[in-house]
């Protein structure tokens, strides 16, 4: 929105626990992530959680919705850029929104279909590769998070 759009403020909404809200949205994404860390830590004690032995496997994400994904994460830089230009930080909000439903897509594509799931019990490489995918979520909506003034939980309850 504009600066001098009118704006609808819903407190209702805002206090929501649920996908309504966005702020609650983004930081279960946020939470989601540190989820799937903590799963795959128990699945491979052993895996190497390195940033880069987590990008070291990018070329391993082939499925059309992992490679959306990267690009909606290749986006972040030029988007801040912009909003910050234009002034208009709503964009950010936006931009967290549409990740975090990215994420939450790809969540519900490994549940429909094991072979996409973030942690594969049978693949520690294209787990460890995911995961590298995970972080760079992970980062961009902690600091997306960060410059609307939220917080990026590790958890939620």
């Amino acid at each position: 929105r504009k600066s001098d759009a009118p704006l609808d403020f819903d407190f209702a909404k805002v206090t929501e626990q649920s996908k309504d809200n966005p702020v609650f949205y983004v930081q279960y994404a946020s939470a989601r992530c540190h989820s799937v860390f903590r799963q795959a830590q128990e699945q491979f004690p052993e895996l190497k959680l390195s940033r880069a032995s987590l990008a070291a496997g990018i070329d391993m994400l082939v499925d059309e919705s992992e490679i959306a994904l990267i690009r909606k994460l290749a986006e972040y830089p030029r988007m801040i850029e912009s909003a910050a230009g234009a002034q208009e930080p709503h964009r950010i909000a936006f931009y967290l929104y549409d990740l975090a439903s990215s994420l939450h897509a790809q969540w519900n594509r490994g549940t429909d279909n094991p072979d996409l799931r973030f942690v594969k019990v049978n693949d520690p490489k294209l787990t460890e590769a995911r995961l590298g995918l995970v972080q760079a979520v992970s980062d961009v909506l902690t600091s997306g998070l960060g410059l609307i003034g939220a917080e990026a939980p590790s958890e939620m309850r």
